[in-house]
């Protein structure tokens, strides 16, 4: 499947200053920019800017960045999912993941998450994905924002919305190892209903089972 990226930007006035949303960004560019020290989900930082930018250099791999001046205070990456997992048994090109995004601490509720998910989606390319996310409550930041897990989860689904995903239904064990847990899909006005066929019998796979 080809994968063509269209650039495209937004600017935010927040009390911070502009902030630019964008991407896709490749690698080259990202490699002139600074990463902020706060971004510490995953890894350190110097890890995580490293894997972001491994990530621009694949064929499908998007990254979406939120930035002030010319450091990284947020971003956002789409990829296909992870062989070893349950999303990628169906051989589906078209599947694509939203495996992680992140904004710095200091510039939350800024909107700035919601605005790189709307961003991402403006490109006319998204229509021919399944676009997926894979949400845990052991990712979240529970300790600094103060918030419960509903709290969060509610949050991160209205982040997610803004992106035109929605709350699906799964059996993978993962996620349903607990309620806060959640898959969130977003299926393309071009994706055919084959696609859409194989990626439902992933979505439940014990559908008949008891």
């Amino acid at each position: 499947m080809e994968h063509i990226r269209r650039y495209h930007a937004r600017e935010l006035d927040t009390a911070h200053g502009k902030i630019i949303i964008e991407g896709p960004v490749p690698p080259e560019e990202l490699q002139k920019l600074s990463f902020h020290q706060d971004l510490t989900a995953f890894r350190t930082p110097e890890k995580q800017f490293a894997a972001i930018i491994e990530i621009a250099k694949r064929p499908e791999g998007r990254m979406m960045i939120a930035r002030l001046d010319n450091t990284i205070i947020a971003y956002a990456t789409f990829l296909h999912p992870d062989p070893l997992e349950r999303w990628s048994e169906g051989n589906l090109e078209n599947l694509i993941e939203l495996g992680a995004i992140e904004v710095a601490s200091e510039y939350r509720g800024n909107r700035i998450g919601k605005s790189l998910l709307q961003v991402s989606m403006l490109d006319d390319m998204m229509e021919d994905y399944i676009v997926i996310t894979t949400e845990y409550y052991w990712h979240w930041d529970l300790k600094r924002t103060g918030l419960t897990i509903w709290q969060y989860r509610d949050m991160m689904i209205k982040m997610m919305q803004a992106g035109g995903l929605e709350v699906a239904a799964t059996d993978e064990p993962e996620i349903a190892s607990h309620p806060a847990n959640c898959l969130m899909v977003r299926i393309g006005k071009r994706v055919d209903q084959t696609s859409i066929d194989r990626f439902n019998s992933l979505r439940i796979v014990n559908r008949y089972n008891k």
